[in-house]
């Protein structure tokens, strides 16, 4: 049964010049796979129960042991509590600090809330998203191994015929989250490993997403995919603190919980009713599939985000000198909704609409082009051509003509390509740039803000709204180009 949630309809509009909307087009009808040998199916679960918190007096101190991603904002307000309290009781935490090192005994002042969730936790950040733990992983020879249908499945996704794993491997790159994630969700929602001879509706919906734009297995992949970012970044900016379950109740997420723990509940919430998410969600439920895939997700978790993370220093994405106007506040990186990790900035153009230009977008750093397609641009600050790996920056609607070539080695300010309409929907020339750490996408605001040359990025009212200041300069984003959003590269 699917429910509406506020979160899952954060989509932005965006309709006039250097507006944006970066998500997947190009999907046809599927070419009918070949079928394989049968696998036995699944053996059924049950539900696990887990005891309430106890109702703390107020301010009480508990133990909490740091977790990758953890701000002291984030913590403030998933504990009730406030971010000069949390420093009082750990006055070894640096003033102004950014994130927690994983692993860091910590203590924190406690306000109770009712209707704390399970405190259980399915699954680690570190495999949630597509980052170094997925190094190595060969998602086309894993799926031949297995006896399911998904071994021998075409379709027409993103402009081409691919196979099963090059559509998961598609949706992995595009979205971030872990291929073997996604591929233990298809097993667990329809057999996809195991069945090879699946039934009429695990193949039109194999994410159990019952919608007719939504058929087949891209479109389902990338509507999970969608959903599960929406759940683990709303829970790292928390802006995701509760669910209403399918019986009115709600349910706040305890405290204690991980973003991808929190992004798993937000999916199957979404997608099963109260006894399929009670079961999902337990020790004997979708984990256990999972396990039986890849082994024990938890044994296998190492932290990628370390504590006091920092930005290197950023320029502004174009040439020293000119002028541009800021036309996208922070809004999502990729599909719709969380994360918002995305700005986007415009030349100066005599008309509005999908102009040519002969500006450049830049490179904000040192890097190298660790993707070149269609309309994207990935340059890798470590240098190892692997955007799963430390600092990444994407950039979106580069123009074919001049677009940097994968390998190229850049300099800060060098040429990356020229703004254009390619790549997602765009009403408007522009470049769209958005930060990864790690496989990880980082939100645009917060403790790590996007830093261009002294430049900050804050959030507006919605999405695509915002500023950028330094010191008492303040410029207003504004898909219009107008004079309030006119920002100068000065190469500070």
């Amino acid at each position: 049964m699917i429910r509406n949630k506020a979160l899952f309809l954060l989509i932005a509009a965006a309709l006039l010049l250097g507006a944006c909307q970066p998500q997947v087009a190009g999907v046809a009808p599927m070419v009918a796979p070949t079928q394989a040998n049968s696998a036995p199916p699944q053996e059924e679960l049950s539900v696990a129960s887990f005891a309430e918190r106890p109702r703390y007096a107020p301010g009480e101190l508990v133990d909490y042991i740091a977790q990758t991603g953890d701000t002291l904002p984030a913590l403030a307000v998933r504990f009730n509590t406030a971010v000069d309290e949390i420093q009082a009781a750990n006055t070894f935490i640096p003033q102004h600090t950014t994130t927690m090192p994983p692993g860091m005994p910590m203590k924190i002042p406690i306000y109770y809330l009712p209707l704390w969730g399970s405190s259980y936790q399915i699954f680690p950040d570190s495999l949630f998203v597509n980052g170094p733990a997925q190094i190595g992983f060969d998602t086309a020879g894993y799926i031949s191994s297995q006896p399911g249908w998904l071994k021998n499945h075409y379709e027409y996704a993103s402009f081409a015929i691919r196979s099963a794993a090059q559509i998961v491997d598609l949706v992995a790159l595009e979205y971030s989250v872990s291929p073997r994630l996604l591929l233990a969700l298809l097993e667990y929602q329809s057999g996809a490993l195991s069945q090879a001879e699946p039934s009429e509706a695990a193949m039109t919906y194999p994410m159990g997403y019952r919608a007719r734009d939504q058929q087949r297995l891209y479109r389902q992949l990338t509507w999970a995919a969608n959903l599960l970012n929406d759940g683990y970044y709303g829970w790292r900016t928390v802006e995701l603190t509760s669910i209403d379950l399918e019986d009115g109740r709600m349910v706040r997420f305890d405290p204690w919980q991980n973003a991808a723990t929190v992004g798993l509940h937000y999916f199957f919430n979404i997608l099963l009713a109260d006894a399929g998410f009670e079961k999902a969600i337990a020790p004997d439920g979708f984990i256990q599939t999972y396990q039986a895939l890849f082994g024990d997700p938890w044994a296998q978790d190492a932290p990628h985000i370390p504590g006091s993370l920092e930005q290197p220093p950023f320029y502004l994405p174009f040439e020293k000198g000119l002028i541009w106007a800021y036309t996208g506040g922070p809004h999502t990186a990729w599909g719709t909704g969380a994360p918002l990790a995305a700005i986007d900035f415009a030349p100066p153009l005599t008309t509005s609409g999908c102009e040519s230009t002969s500006q450049w977008a830049t490179a904000v750093a040192d890097g190298v082009v660790a993707r070149s397609a269609t309309g994207e641009v990935v340059l890798d600050l470590d240098g190892d051509g692997d955007e799963r790996t430390g600092w990444n920056i994407y950039y979106l609607h580069v123009a074919t003509d001049g677009r940097a070539q994968l390998g190229a080695l850049l300099k800060a300010g060098d040429p990356v390509g020229h703004p254009s309409c390619e790549g997602g929907l765009s009403t408007g020339t522009h470049v769209h740039i958005a930060r990864k750490y790690n496989g990880e996408w980082v939100p645009a605001e917060g403790v790590l803000a996007f830093n261009l040359e002294g430049w900050i990025v804050q959030n507006g009212s919605q999405p695509y709204l915002g500023t950028l200041a330094r010191n008492s300069q303040v410029v207003t984003a504004c898909t219009c180009s107008n004079q309030a959003s006119f920002i100068q590269s000065d190469r500070r």
